[in-house]
């Protein structure tokens, strides 16, 4: 990977090295926890190449996607075209330590906001929960460590995988005005870089807010 200097060049670098980064498949988390929402207004922050939000918007929401990457959104935006939701989609870039999209959302989804360049990960959490509307759910998916096939602990020490526990703490929600529906780790399957199936452990939080 080339030298960067920012972590919007990061991006765009990770991004750039290949054709496509991801599988283009919703999490299976998010399609879970929110299949039993009705449609309204969606929030996707580190929508990546757009695999959650072309999903949410083919069940019926408006989405507004955000990503610190160009070519990330670039790529999301030409696949929701091909699958013909692009009207529903807002694709917008923000580095999230710098800017917010406006507005309030009756989802807010955080799918796995994790990052080898320094990102103030609490204050964006806390920032996507003010960004819910009233009744609306804020989804957050997180990994619970490094993946079996990578000796993350010895190339980056200072990591921290919060349990659920602890982003529920972090958010500072306000008593009596949030439900929190789920708060726990779960299995996950994933497949090594050589292929072999591996299991790793992922957290989900997820919160309702009444008023």
């Amino acid at each position: 990977m080339t030298d960067v200097t920012t972590n919007e060049q990061f991006w765009d670098s990770f991004y750039g090295e290949r054709r496509q980064v991801w599988s283009g498949r919703p999490n299976d988390a998010m399609v879970r926890e929110t299949a039993d929402l009705a449609p309204g207004r969606a929030l996707d922050l580190g929508c990546g190449e757009g695999g959650d939000a072309i999903h949410l918007a083919r069940q019926g929401w408006t989405v507004t996607a955000v990503d610190i990457s160009r070519a990330a959104l670039d790529r999301g935006a030409a696949q929701a075209a091909v699958e013909g939701v692009a009207d529903r989609i807002d694709w917008q870039r923000h580095d999230l330590a710098a800017s917010f999209p406006e507005g309030e959302y009756d989802l807010v989804s955080v799918q796995f906001l994790h990052s080898t360049v320094d990102i103030p990960r609490e204050e964006i959490l806390r920032r996507a929960t003010a960004a819910v509307a009233p009744g609306g759910v804020l989804l957050i998916e997180g990994h619970g460590g490094f993946p079996s096939w990578e000796d993350g602990h010895d190339h980056h020490p200072d990591v921290h995988f919060p349990s659920p526990d602890e982003v529920v703490a972090d958010l500072s929600l306000v008593e009596g005005e949030w439900e929190v529906l789920v708060s726990a780790e779960h299995e996950c399957a994933h497949n090594a870089p050589d292929g072999r199936p591996t299991v790793r452990m992922d957290s989900t939080v997820k919160a309702r807010r009444r008023r």
